[in-house]
């Protein structure tokens, strides 16, 4: 969760550094060394940030909660289902 979230939150460097990656093929692991520094302090920050973990282990506790009393994941609730058949 902390991983999704941080992701989100650091969108404009995993973007920098996806689209270095398809420009260069190959020689990513080179070419995109900045790119993948700057993504890594993002996301460093917020793993290492004790105010986001509380934030994700509140949310994380209470999808808990609300599944011992469904018995449904979250991430099934969040489908939709079709309106007409």
């Amino acid at each position: 969760m902390m991983r999704e979230k941080a992701r989100e939150l650091c969108s404009d460097k995993v973007q920098d550094f996806t689209k270095c990656c398809q420009e260069t093929g190959f020689l990513m692991v080179i070419k995109c060394q900045q790119e993948n520094a700057a993504l890594k302090e993002c996301l460093t920050a917020y793993y290492s940030d004790p105010a986001f973990y509380e934030e994700c282990k509140m949310e994380y506790l209470k999808q808990r909660e609300e599944y011992r009393k469904t018995g449904i994941p979250a991430k099934q609730k969040q489908q939709k289902l079709p309106t007409s058949m």
